[in-house]
């Protein structure tokens, strides 16, 4: 089984006892345009190796990664979500932060609904898009990738949204449904901002969505949908970093990488993985 980090790490800090246990999600269901993302975990994991132990001054490898083999993507789309959904749970149970590696956007569903039970607290998102994925359905699929915040959004969960750059009326009408926070790529981009406050009433305990498409084309093309207009890299991070602020990360993931044939893409998302592990200790 592929190791993330193996490289790095000792066997102490591959331990089932690690901070961080990584779940790849190979699924690749719903996709609207282009292909690839079945390929994404395994892409980001062979790529970790090449990472060093530090970054952004922290060394996440020192608390323990454990890699877990891949999630079963076969079955009906409910039951994929709840197969990931007790693998979070189990993850947040045991002490660890569940970092789920996909694979297409609507395992997040699956993944926050077993850190939310775990907790039995309130969760909030903080999501890097450059799509708001509020439609309530795309084509006849509830579990779409391109519905996953409504349904998220629809269990009581918060949402925060920073790059989106595409969405459709129904999914700005369910914005003002939902309560969404979002600070959206041209009004980040052109005014070159890396930070934003989210509301005061914003749970304390967040869960960061990572979709990769998030980024600018220019610096990931490797995706389904590449958005021109997105986030620099380190734009994206300090959002998120900001945003984590007297706040506690209790999972993430990282989606929607779609490898093409140049590593680099593979690494970036995989440095951007190590590096919100950073930013959760």
């Amino acid at each position: 089984m592929s190791i993330f980090l193996n490289s790095e790490l000792s066997a102490q800090e591959r331990a089932d006892t690690a901070r961080f246990r990584v779940i790849p999600v190979p699924l690749e269901r719903t996709v609207s345009y282009g292909s690839g993302t079945a390929n994404g975990p395994a892409a980001i994991i062979e790529a970790s190796n090449e990472l060093e132990r530090i970054t952004n001054g922290g060394e996440p490898c020192a608390f323990g990664i454990h890699t877990e083999a891949p999630l079963d993507c076969s079955g009906t789309m409910p039951e994929v979500m709840e197969r990931l959904a007790q693998r979070t749970q189990d993850a947040v149970a045991s002490g660890s932060i569940p970092v789920t590696l996909g694979g297409e956007h609507s395992l997040s569903f699956g993944a926050v609904t077993g850190v939310a039970r775990a907790l039995g607290k309130p969760v909030g998102i903080v999501q890097i898009d450059a799509h708001a994925d509020l439609r309530i359905a795309y084509q006849d699929e509830k579990h779409s990738h391109a519905s996953v915040m409504h349904l998220l959004a629809s269990e009581g969960i918060r949402l925060a949204q920073f790059g989106v750059r595409a969405l459709c009326q129904q999914e700005i009408d369910q914005r003002v449904t939902h309560n969404v926070f979002h600070k959206d790529a041209e009004e980040l981009v052109t005014g070159n901002i890396h930070a934003a406050d989210l509301p005061g009433d914003f749970p304390e305990h967040i869960y960061i969505s990572f979709d990769v498409d998030g980024l600018d084309p220019s610096q990931m093309p490797a995706t389904g949908t590449p958005v021109p207009g997105g986030l620099s890299y380190y734009q994206a991070l300090h959002l998120v970093e900001h945003a984590l602020m007297g706040r506690t990360c209790v999972g993430l993931d990282v989606v929607e990488l779609a490898p093409d044939g140049n590593s680099a893409w593979n690494f970036t998302a995989a440095q951007i993985t190590y590096r919100l592990m950073a930013a959760c200790l």
